[in-house]
């Protein structure tokens, strides 16, 4: 398995990164034990989540996906050193705003720590943007917990260009660390947000990006083509911005694609995720093997110059 450098960070990475907003919402432990152990097994070594994750489930108030994953490291204790464990923080868990105060932080990673029973994190993300909190102090918080070794590296989620370059400003001007990987939403429908300004920043910062919604919710798997099929799925809410006339022109290019050469379409979108500039790995999810192999095969996908023409057209 070729292993892609993470920006500046020094950790190394598979071109996938295992989305576990699944676990304790549409997989429980047991399958959630099962996906994270082939993902492993099979030579990847990303795998990201939140102290957030899932709290949008009834029955959930957050910190579901860590506590599975730290159950995992803890019956698997051979393989915390084979995994880069990227978690984030500055969601609304509860205490009513998006928040990146040193307060907050400093509480919530200790919480992260013990639900994911280990000594350190791989990366550590902030989730959104909080107006509230200067970079100063956010960053300052952060120059602490790497001091200290809770954890490794520093990244955000959710920055537009103006925001990450103010953040690298503060970083360079106050001797604090900086941002060294961006998780932004990207995908073959959702390309607005990253393309231009902001992959242009990256590229030439030196940042890693890990991308989410890389499948739009599934929408990219071909799987919802019509107002029942997403009526009829827990994504419902999520999918159902994407059942448009752009839409329909995106799956139409995913189905030609296909047609040539022979990969589903999830695997297709996936692949030109992992071919675009900019891109270190997207972040994907699954709920079986079976949904996970196939995932595994866009690594090994190419796609030629006249495939990528046909999705940046449709996408555009």
């Amino acid at each position: 398995m070729e292993l892609r450098p993470l920006g500046r960070t020094g950790l190394e990475i598979a071109p996938l990164v295992f989305g576990g907003n699944v676990f304790g919402w549409t997989a429980d432990e047991k399958a959630s034990f099962g996906i994270l152990d082939a993902f492993v097994d099979a030579g990847f070594n990303a795998i990201d989540t939140a102290d957030v994750y899932s709290r949008w489930a009834e029955g959930n108030s957050g910190g579901e996906s860590e506590a599975i994953i730290g159950n995992w490291l803890k019956a698997n204790p051979a393989k915390r050193d084979k995994v880069v464990i990227i978690t984030k923080v500055g969601a609304d868990v509860g205490q009513g705003r998006k928040d990146l105060s040193e307060r907050w932080i400093t509480e919530a990673v200790e919480n992260s720590l013990r639900r994911l029973q280990t000594d350190y994190i791989d990366l550590y993300l902030s989730h959104w943007p909080d107006p509230e909190t200067p970079y100063e102090e956010t960053l300052g918080a952060y120059d602490k917990l790497l001091k200290a070794g809770k954890i490794r590296n520093v990244g955000a989620s959710n920055l537009d260009a103006g925001q990450l370059s103010d953040s690298l400003k503060v970083a360079t001007d106050k001797g604090l660390p900086r941002y060294d990987v961006l998780q932004p939403e990207y995908n073959l429908y959702d390309r607005e947000g990253f393309e231009g300004p902001l992959c242009d920043l990256v590229q030439r910062e030196e940042i890693g990006v890990i991308t989410y919604f890389s499948l739009a919710s599934g929408f990219l798997s071909g799987k919802y083509r019509s107002a029942g099929d997403v009526a009829a799925s827990k994504r419902s809410k999520f999918v159902e911005k994407y059942m448009n006339a752009r839409g329909q022109r995106i799956l139409k290019a995913l189905d030609d694609v296909a047609a040539h050469t022979g990969a589903t379409q999830a695997e297709i979108a996936i692949a030109w995720l992992i071919a675009r500039p900019g891109v270190t790995a997207p972040i994907v999810s699954a709920t079986d093997r079976e949904q996970l192999a196939s995932l595994f095969k866009a690594t090994e996908l190419d796609l030629g110059p006249a495939e990528m023409k046909i999705l940046d057209t449709a996408g555009a």
